[in-house]
């Protein structure tokens, strides 16, 4: 255990009472002995800047951010790395003495889910991302940095994919992905790996894409975890894909804002079974 004065963190959105990040940042602490608080602030749905200001007044060290601020949160900083600036959005602010910092860890959370927790690489593979949104745009640049052979990018509303399409262009040229943006109700089909980053699992709404969209041993991932996740997992098991929540992710990406914050990298894997179980148990 450390004798450091402890520097606070917090997730701050709204609701945030449902956040598990207080418990996966208590548990990478104990774990390597960083001086760090986390709590939860929930700022309403319109005082997201205020909250983020006074929190950064009271000497804190930095936030995470959910939906809907993350948007928002990438225009506060005076600083964004090349993953929240491709993504035009941020999930966690470093309140540096010389001036804020945004970043993006959501897309690096998924990949490491993907590639390390789950044994699934990337490369060459076909895959198609439901949902242009904040958590899309946090998920995408990395998606193609995996140089998968296809990626689809669908979303209900057309111009909002276009337009995201348009800021990773380069991207998907420097990888060498064939990139596009197809209209949801004809994404294309048999894609060896489906992310749902949508707001349908949220809203307890229909998966927006038809079945023929999964390949016979496809992964179908969505971005929610627990009660939110169940359908589309089940949704995926009915037509013979292996379905996975998005639990895995976010232990990774707080791992991952963790290193942003403190230089260390905590061990996610221990975190990530606990936590598994800490739900099961509820």
């Amino acid at each position: 255990m450390t004798d450091r004065h402890p520097i606070r963190y917090a997730v701050i959105g709204h609701p945030v009472a449902h956040s598990q990040s207080p418990f996966i940042h208590a548990a990478f602490a104990a774990q390597t002995g960083e001086p760090v608080e986390y709590g939860r602030i929930d700022c309403g749905p319109d005082g997201f800047e205020a909250a983020v200001r006074d929190f950064a007044a009271r000497g804190a060290g930095g936030c995470n951010i959910t939906v809907p601020f993350k948007f928002e949160a990438s225009r506060l900083a005076s600083r964004c790395t090349e993953r929240a600036r491709l993504a035009g959005a941020a999930n966690t602010l470093r309140f540096d003495a010389e001036g804020w910092m945004a970043d993006n860890t959501d897309g690096s959370g998924l990949l490491r889910d993907i590639e390390l927790n789950a044994g699934w690489p990337l490369a060459g593979r076909r895959v198609l991302l439901i949902g242009a949104g904040g958590a899309g745009a946090g998920v995408l640049g990395p998606l193609l940095q995996a140089r998968p052979r296809q990626l689809v990018l669908v979303n209900r509303t057309a111009d909002r994919a276009r337009t995201l399409a348009e800021r990773h262009a380069d991207t998907a040229r420097a990888a060498g992905v064939d990139f596009a943006v197809a209209a949801i109700e004809e994404p294309g089909r048999g894609f060896d790996l489906v992310v749902n980053a949508s707001a349908s699992s949220l809203q307890a709404a229909a998966v927006p894409v038809p079945a023929s969209v999964l390949a016979s041993d496809a992964l179908a991932v969505d971005l929610m975890y627990g009660p939110a996740a169940q359908a589309f997992l089940d949704w995926a098991a009915r037509h013979g894909a292996r379905g996975r929540d998005g639990l895995g992710m976010l232990v990774e990406q707080a791992a991952e804002a963790f290193f942003v914050w403190r230089g260390v990298r905590p061990d996610s894997a221990p975190v990530l079974q606990a936590l598994r179980q800490r739900l099961a148990a509820k």
